[in-house]
């Protein structure tokens, strides 16, 4: 269904005259109400509603994501504060950063569920958004109820529950550049004991960039999926909920172009081939209840499955050097049962027990093209004349057939016990205690090795002498943590307004960097120097000693994140509720902080490494209401967030963190009192964003930019039609960038914004 009132944001609100599909918002339609209270969700492990809690939230409904053209989780960034989602090309890449806590490679620090299944594997965070009743998003660490990397927030995917939604929806819209997205979705509840759900969609785009070596668009999209959910309830105290989603995806990705900073300006991307990224997703989860008056107790089953293939030329030039290739195939079990006492006027409290095991199976070979094997060559000839040889023999060597194979198995396990308790210590005043236990545990084995043919000619002989060097190992690390959560809440008045304060301990796991070995290869045979000198005889097979597997087992591996976030804040109703505010201000302490850098000296992919200690400051604001006889409906964010790293004297900011976010959205409903048409709602909203560093020593940043948008709707009933604008000014900026010296000669690429679109949305309801 289209929007006709604006809902955003945390404190976002909604008069009740929603739908009459919508049966838990009251009849009073001068109302205001919290968004969370219009769409309503049984959470196993809370029993109080997202405002009502001592911490910082935004609620989003399936008319706020429609109203701001949302289709995957990226599509909410700059309405959420302190949320940034960077667009990186693909969907493989779905990096989160909240309050500063993320980065790019390594485990997400932003928690993800669907349906109350968590989402073990990064990749498969960046999910098309189909049907979806609501969106929370929780800032700060949620550790202790939902466990490591959730250590930034927690976001958590609803789809519309059939028991209480029916009828058919059929989605259509076509937008600028051959855009273009269909849904069809079916609720049926044939009885009272019994509903299902089923619905299909397809999303794609004719390309936005052109790839100029190809002649071809670089970011061509295709993908289609399909959602199945079956809900029994066979009593009052039992529900039963199977959910399965498969998702297709295949597109043109990482349409990286040169961005010049001179004179802020960008060429369009040239490769040597497309870059391209395939993935196969199947999501499936059985839910089981049992409610009584006193407890809820809850058990959630989760398989999850992902089966992608990234191929990626990793230097972005027409010249040939590298080409980076990911096959990974992950299966995951996951196992979660929760006991909720409730209904106690003084201690309600949670207990839970988390399990999971995931199978990563990954393929990851390295090839170094014409022109990187020319620069080897030349390497090796200098190196090999300084050291004797003749120049004449020395300056004929080649190399051909370089490449570094690799196969990669990560399994990871992790086990939590958690408990949460909520005490009322007086009638306005409540505390909030909590503490888990996490035990992780990760291995590698991995067999990878480097392998080419150097050709010399000497006495006018050519002779083609093959080199390898291989490493087969495995390791292992398993951590403890302990994550604590203090909290206070104070009751301003009865009408849900309070005062909070949180302390709580995040958490995101360690890990290894498969992408390294090409590099550790790389620099083995810039040392190796006169054993060269043996291949003038024969083939060179290098040998690898204890001490050698000691080193690169702690080159590939990096630490565990902790945090400590501490933070104050309120939920205000203001002028009888039709004004809602929140603010929140906080302070986080990062240490052994994970940061994405290019990989060693050569930088051939990139790398996770502890960057030692960093400090977030900052503030968060959120107001929404409604005016002229609900006629008028505005929403409006702000977000101040300045994280640095502590040893540079808090002067260097840690990279991808905006230091501002911001927007605004109004709408303003006509109603036509006509017999076909209901209403025409016109409405504008604008976003913004910086300034943002793109790397770690603070040497490219983007300034702050703000994009423009504007819609208008026509509400027909059944029918509801909206024409969009996004990107008015065609304002110009980098979504993300890398720097790369890969030909020897520094270059910034990055992937630049989209420029002004227009569409049209068709939304039937039967």
């Amino acid at each position: 269904m289209m929007v006709m009132a604006l809902c955003i944001p945390a404190t976002a609100s909604i008069t009740t005259n929603v739908s009459n599909e919508r049966t838990s918002a009251a009849a009073d339609s001068s109302r205001i109400v919290d968004l969370d209270e219009v769409v309503v969700v049984s959470h196993p492990k809370e029993g109080v509603r997202l405002r009502q809690q001592p911490l910082a939230s935004t609620v989003l409904t399936d008319r706020s994501l429609q109203r701001i053209g949302a289709k995957s989780i990226s599509g909410i960034t700059g309405y959420v504060p302190s949320l940034m989602i960077p667009s990186y090309g693909s969907r493989i890449t779905s990096s989160m950063y909240i309050r500063g806590i993320g980065s790019r490679s390594g485990a997400s620090a932003v928690g993800v569920y669907y349906d109350h299944i968590p989402l073990v594997n990064k990749s498969a965070h960046n999910f098309h958004l189909m049907q979806m009743d609501r969106i929370d998003v929780l800032r700060g660490p949620q550790s202790t109820l939902y466990g490591i990397n959730s250590e930034g927030g927690l976001i958590r995917t609803y789809s519309k529950n059939p028991l209480n939604y029916s009828g058919t929806d059929i989605k259509t819209s076509i937008g600028s550049r051959g855009t273009a997205d269909v849904e069809v979705a079916h609720y049926h509840r044939p009885s009272d004991k019994m509903a299902f759900s089923a619905g299909v969609f397809y999303n794609g785009q004719r390309g936005f960039f052109d790839n100029d070596n190809l002649n071809k668009k670089a970011d061509r999209s295709n993908e289609l999926g399909g959602r199945m959910r079956f809900l029994l309830t066979p009593s009052t105290k039992w529900t039963i909920d199977l959910t399965a989603d498969w998702q297709y995806t295949n597109q043109n990705a990482f349409p990286y172009g040169e961005y010049h900073y001179d004179n802020d300006s960008w060429d369009n991307p040239s490769t040597t081939f497309l870059n391209g990224y395939k993935r196969q997703m199947i999501i499936t989860g059985l839910n089981i209840s049992h409610k009584t008056d006193s407890y809820k107790w809850t058990s959630t089953t989760s398989w999850q499955f992902v089966d992608d293939d990234m191929d990626m030329d990793q230097d972005y030039l027409a010249a040939d050097y590298l080409r980076l290739e990911q096959r990974q195939k992950m299966n995951a079990l996951t196992q979660e049962l929760t006991l909720r006492w409730y209904n106690n006027p003084r201690w309600n409290h949670t207990w839970g027990l988390f399990g999971s095991h995931q199978w990563l199976h990954t393929d990851g070979p390295v090839s170094f093209g014409k022109d990187m094997n020319s620069m080897v060559a030349t390497n090796i000839s200098r190196a090999l004349a300084a050291i004797g040889m003749p120049a004449a023999m020395a300056n004929s060597i080649g190399i051909s057939d370089n490449s570094v194979p690799g196969t990669f198995h990560t399994p990871e396990s992790n086990i939590g016990i958690y408990h949460q308790s909520e005490l009322a210590l007086t009638s306005k005043l409540s505390a909030t205690l909590g503490l888990r236990y996490d035990m992780q545990h990760i291995s590698i084995d991995y067999d990878t090795y480097a392998t080419f043919n150097l050709s010399m000619t000497a006495r006018g002989n050519t002779i083609v002498r093959n080199y390898r060097s291989a490493l087969q190992n495995s390791t292992s690390e398993t951590y403890h943590q302990l994550l604590p959560k203090l909290a206070l809440k104070y009751d301003i008045d009865n009408t849900g307004s309070n005062l909070y304060a949180t302390v709580s301990k995040g958490y995101r796991s360690g890990g290894y960097n498969l992408q390294m070995f090409s590099d550790i290869f790389q620099t083995e045979q810039q040392q190796m120097g006169r054993e060269m000198m043996g291949m003038m005889t024969g083939d060179l097979e290098k040998t690898h000693t204890d001490d050698d597997y000691n080193k690169v087992n702690n080159t590939i591996s990096y630490r565990p994140e902790e945090s400590w976030n501490y933070e104050i804040g309120t939920h205000l109703n203001l002028f009888g509720g039709a004004v809602h505010a929140d603010a929140s201000l906080f302070w986080m302490q990062v240490r052994n902080q994970q940061l994405s850098v290019m990989a060693g000296n050569y930088g051939y992919g990139r790398m996770m490494v502890n960057a030692g200690k960093t400090r977030s400051i900052g503030a968060e604001v959120a107001v929404s209401g409604q005016a002229l006889s609900d006629h008028l409906t505005w929403a409006a964010t702000y977000a101040y967030t300045r994280s640095t790293f502590e040893n540079c004297g808090d002067s260097v900011r840690v990279p991808f963190v905006p230091l501002h976010s911001f927007s605004a959205l109004i709408d303003y409903s006509i109603d036509t009192h006509t017999k076909c048409l209901k209403s025409i709602t016109i409405g504008a909203d604008i976003k913004g964003n910086g300034d943002i560093w793109w790397d770690a020593a603070n040497t490219h940043k983007q300034d702050f930019y703000a994009v423009l948008g504007a819609h208008a709707m026509a509400d027909f009933g059944t029918l509801k039609i909206n024409l969009w604008a996004r990107n008015l000014t065609d304002t110009k900026y980098n979504t993300f960038l890398v720097e790369s010296k890969i030909d020897g000669t520094p270059r910034t690429f990055s992937q630049r914004s989209l420029p002004i679109q227009l569409g049209l949305d068709m939304t039937i309801h039967l």
